[in-house]
């Protein structure tokens, strides 16, 4: 690369495209995008937006498709569901997820914003697709801004805004029934705000940010807010594949001109700025990779386009590495990205093997503070304990429970009724539990309890709980006064 386009890299390193010298926003008009890379995003964005405003609606064993209710503290993922008590899982699948990221960005970059992320879909899909559709391509909309009020201006200006609320409205539902579900989202949309005032501020106020963000803050939402490509100066490495400027071809730019004169060899670049009037951030792809840049392929369409005209090859805007581009071959698998691959494979192994151990059922038991030993009488010695079980399930569960160890030991429910947990709720009651004095060796036993279904016989729970009983000798003293500090 020559001595003036370095200089002239390090001088974009110090300003952002979206600012000016006083600091005030530079508002981007990107010309109208189009090619082959570009059809494939729309058919990728009608899927996903198809997904996204079906999910609510789609079930799974009559449960949703994905609830992320915060508000009751319900999480449905796939069908199942999840509580606080499974905020291990949870973890785990956050984490999971962040490693996914992490291992996808070090091999292809940003594709995920490019394609997949629900900013740039809306942003560029949706409501840029409406700008270009009322007010027109890039020089048509500079014109109507800069254009002295009328009616045409008005007519335009209140349309365009006027279906961006529409819509905003529309994505703000959908993204409440994923966080409260569909039957109370309609029944916040359908009654009077009085009648739900929070749920309806809370509609308001998605309506207010969606409607911001794709209105007027549009890519600084990804410039300014989102962490994601910060990320990229930490994650990205030679070999991740990302869309790239071949700068081996392309450099030194050369200028078309009708009538040209023999002249030093140039690259394949014609310095048209096509890649730069379609970048929706306002960038120059050919100044490298920046965190600005979201790999919407834009610049790669519309380079492609020039390059056919120019009778040269395509691709010199491509997805490709910058090791590619030097070497002429990279490889993926580098020693970082497998290391991130093994350790994303120990924790999905990890999820695996506790969902598949998770149980509908938990059970805490507790000793009741305050309380010692008590002899009623008859030859036993009883303690007193309070049993908390969960309900993870969405059918009501028949449970008894059952003393495993020590063998004399009895259970004895308090009320003596049989035990019903509700559907996705919780029950709370109060257990004896009697040892015969004489099998009583030392001032603390454990006793070994499990919880079955009551009409299948299946194994749910197991529970073990310390039992307090009469001191034998100092060895016995120390033990209970160690578990009575400990309660």
């Amino acid at each position: 690369m020559t001595d003036e386009v370095y200089q002239f890299n390090e001088e974009f390193r110090n300003s952002i495209a979206t600012v000016d010298g006083q600091g005030k926003r530079i508002w981007i008009y990107p010309k109208k995008p189009a090619g082959t890379f570009h059809r494939w995003r729309i058919a990728v964005t009608i899927l996903l937006l198809t997904i996204f405003f079906a999910g609510p609606f789609l079930r799974i064993g009559g449960q949703p498709f994905l609830l992320f209710n915060i508000f009751e503290r319900k999480f449905v993922i796939l069908g199942q569901a999840f509580w606080p008590q499974d905020f291990v899982l949870l973890a785990l699948i956050l984490i999971a997820f962040f490693i996914f990221i992490i291992v996808f960005t070090l091999a292809f970059g940003r594709v995920w914003c490019g394609w997949m992320c629900p900013q740039t879909l809306f942003m560029e899909m949706v409501f840029r697709k409406i700008e270009y559709w009322i007010e027109g391509d890039a020089p048509a909309q500079r014109r109507l801004n800069a254009a002295p009020i009328s009616f045409q201006k008005v007519w335009k200006k209140t349309s365009k805004h006027l279906i961006f609320l529409i819509i905003s409205v529309i994505i703000a539902h959908t993204a409440l029934a994923y966080m409260i579900g569909t039957n109370q989202t309609l029944a916040i949309a359908s009654q009077s705000p009085m009648n739900n005032l929070a749920g309806f501020l809370g509609l308001v106020a998605f309506t207010a940010i969606f409607y911001g963000v794709y209105a007027r803050f549009r890519e600084q939402a990804c410039i300014a807010v989102c962490p994601y490509g910060r990320l990229q100066s930490v994650l990205l490495t030679k070999e991740s594949i990302v869309v790239a400027y071949d700068w081996l071809r392309g450099e030194p730019r050369r200028q078309l001109r009708k009538k040209q004169t023999v002249e030093a060899p140039k690259g394949d670049c014609v310095d048209c700025k096509l890649c730069v009037h379609v970048c929706p951030t306002g960038i120059d792809i050919r100044n490298g990779t920046q965190l600005e840049c979201v790999n919407c392929t834009a610049c790669i369409d519309a380079c492609d386009d020039v390059m056919l005209k120019v009778n040269k090859p395509t691709g010199l805007i491509r997805y490709a590495s910058a090791a590619a581009i030097e070497k002429g071959s990279s490889k993926i698998l580098t020693p970082r990205l497998m290391a991130y691959t093994a350790v994303l494979a120990a924790i999905v192994a990890l999820l695996g093997f506790t969902l598949a151990t998770r149980s509908d059922v938990e059970t805490t038991v507790l000793k009741v503070s305050g309380t010692l030993y008590q002899k009623p009488g008859d030859g036993y010695i009883s303690n007193l304990y309070n049993v908390e079980f969960i309900n993870k399930s969405f059918d009501a569960v028949p449970i008894t429970v059952r003393v495993v160890s020590p063998a004399t030991a009895e259970l004895q429910k308090v009320d003596g009724e049989d035990i019903l947990l509700p559907a996705e709720g919780m029950l709370k009651t109060v257990f004896f539990i009697r040892i015969p004095e004489e099998n009583i060796k030392t001032a603390r036993t454990i006793v070994h309890l499990e919880i079955y279904h009551r009409e299948t016989g299946k194994l749910l729970d197991r529970a073990k709980v310390k039992f307090i009983g009469p001191v034998r000798s100092s060895s016995d003293v120390n033990s209970r006064l160690k578990d009575e500090q400990s309660h």
